[in-house]
């Protein structure tokens, strides 16, 4: 009897970790922190589907060290687990792939470095982000904040207009992003969104189980009956 609500997950040895991100809904993007390896756990039995590390100022070795940890229970688990930014070290510690932003190292290089079967992620704004994401070979995009949050300082909330222009133009799987919880799951999917990142709605919990359970029940009581979308 399973005791959690971990997605059932196909064999790696069968697919690429980039066919899976269509079928994804809650994605978890953390920091550092002291409990990452049980936190991670933790969230995975509450319903996260893929984990991103983001530790923007975190030197190389320790990045490294705990981004080998994260992968292991990841990868144990059957959940994709990408690195923030560092496609060098995703290659080193065996990430399924990387994530990066506008101000990052290119989507173009991220793929050199990581080759076709690698996940590449890349964040868009705007409207013209979007226009130029159509280029490149990524999997998928987010698209976002939302609205301000702190882990995007001084870059203004995209509001719904943008969510609805994703939805309508966008391919790719694609997650929207910022100040993501179970109070605006129905407004997010209502205008076109049918993926997820959380960031500190399950890393500020008390309980991240906990959180992690509600918000995965907030996405399967709405995004089910509103079809796939993009």
């Amino acid at each position: 009897m399973r005791t959690d609500n971990r997605t059932e997950q196909p064999s790696s040895a069968s697919v690429s970790p980039a066919s899976l991100l269509g079928t994804r809904r809650l994605y978890l993007c953390t920091p550092y922190r002291d409990d990452l390896e049980n936190f991670v756990d933790a969230c995975i039995r509450g319903g996260v589907e893929v984990v991103q590390l983001r530790e923007k100022a975190m030197e190389a070795k320790p990045l490294a060290e705990a981004a080998r940890r994260v992968a292991r229970i990841c990868r144990e688990a059957g959940v994709p687990f990408i690195l923030n930014d560092r496609p060098d070290l995703a290659l080193e510690v065996g990430a399924d792939g990387v994530h990066v932003g506008q101000d990052d190292v290119s989507a173009a290089t991220a793929r050199r470095i990581l080759g076709t079967d690698a996940i590449v992620g890349l964040s868009t704004h705007s409207s013209e982000d979007l226009s130029r994401a159509g280029g490149e070979a990524v999997d998928y995009i987010s698209a976002g904040p939302v609205v301000p949050t702190p882990t995007k300082p001084g870059r203004p909330g995209t509001g719904t207009d943008y969510i609805e222009e994703v939805a309508q133009k966008e391919t790719r799987p694609w997650f929207v992003t910022g100040g993501v919880a179970p109070d605006n799951v129905e407004e997010l999917a209502k205008a076109g969104a049918r993926r997820f990142v959380v960031v500190r709605y399950i890393t500020e919990a008390v309980n991240p189980l906990v959180a992690a359970r509600g918000m995965r029940g907030a996405i399967d009581a709405l995004v089910p009956a509103l079809g796939e979308g993009g």
